[in-house]
């Protein structure tokens, strides 16, 4: 399933480049006054140059899909290793030192890496656009999923955001009937983003149903001590990501 939704994401991202090419295709001659009926100087030129963006979107989509094809491929760390760490990243993730196999992957595991979280942001657009939001709506949606309610001013901290930003955020999603304002029962001054458990139920977690159970069944073939080690590796990741996003919101 998560093939076919980055498969979706990419045609979304390449289909307003083709249609370009579509408008205005006069003759290839491009000469002044030899356009389409309406007589306008240079409209061939202009077609042309469309036609040609067209056709260069329309690569650009055939590209995409071969990647995202690609992606969802198993392979081999020797042919991960070929594939993986190229620019723009200047610094490979091999130490250099130890067996050739360990190296292979060290470099098949830090571009499994990369793709996965390719495939992440491209699986949260297209889910977002299945459900009628925007990536950052739907995103500060599934923080606040996780405790049901936060403080805007929470909120605002666990997703890097501006005040004015969140702001506009929970504006959106409160419209949209998935988040409500309540005041803190424990202190009037206080008010809480409750998150509306029916709305959320109902329209998002239904887009997200499929992919779980494909995790569900993906997990089913590992132990109980295989999952344990599974489970422990995501924890680390999730502290490399939360180190370096306070990297980058204190540079």
């Amino acid at each position: 399933m998560s093939g076919d939704l980055a498969d979706a994401a990419m045609d979304q991202q390449g289909t307003a480049e083709p249609a370009s090419g579509q408008e205005g295709t006069g003759p290839a001659s491009g000469q002044e006054g030899t356009g389409p009926a309406s007589g306008q100087e240079g409209t061939g030129q202009q077609g042309t140059a469309d036609q040609a963006a067209g056709q260069q979107g329309g690569a650009d989509q055939a590209a995409g899909q071969r990647w995202a094809a690609d992606v969802t491929t198993p392979q081999s760390p020797e042919e991960l290793s070929r594939a993986g760490w190229e620019l723009p990243w200047a610094e490979s993730p091999v130490s250099g030192t130890g067996p050739k196999e360990r190296a292979e992957l060290e470099l098949a595991f830090a571009t499994a890496m990369r793709r996965t979280g390719s495939l992440m942001q491209l699986m949260g657009q297209a889910a977002a656009d299945r459900i009628g939001i925007n990536s950052t709506d739907l995103n500060c949606l599934n923080i606040l999923s996780f405790s049901g309610q936060m403080t805007a001013g929470d909120l605002a901290k666990a997703t890097g955001l501006t005040t004015a930003s969140i702001t506009g955020v929970i504006d959106r999603l409160e419209e949209a009937g998935f988040v409500r304002r309540e005041r803190d029962p424990h202190d009037r001054r206080r008010v809480v983003v409750r998150l509306a458990l029916d709305k959320a139920k109902q329209e998002v977690a239904s887009v997200f149903a499929p992919m779980l159970r494909d995790w569900r069944e993906m997990a089913a073939r590992y132990s109980d001590d295989e999952l344990r080690l599974i489970v422990d590796f995501y924890g680390r990741v999730e502290q490399v990501f939360r180190k370096h996003l306070i990297r980058l919101r204190d540079e």
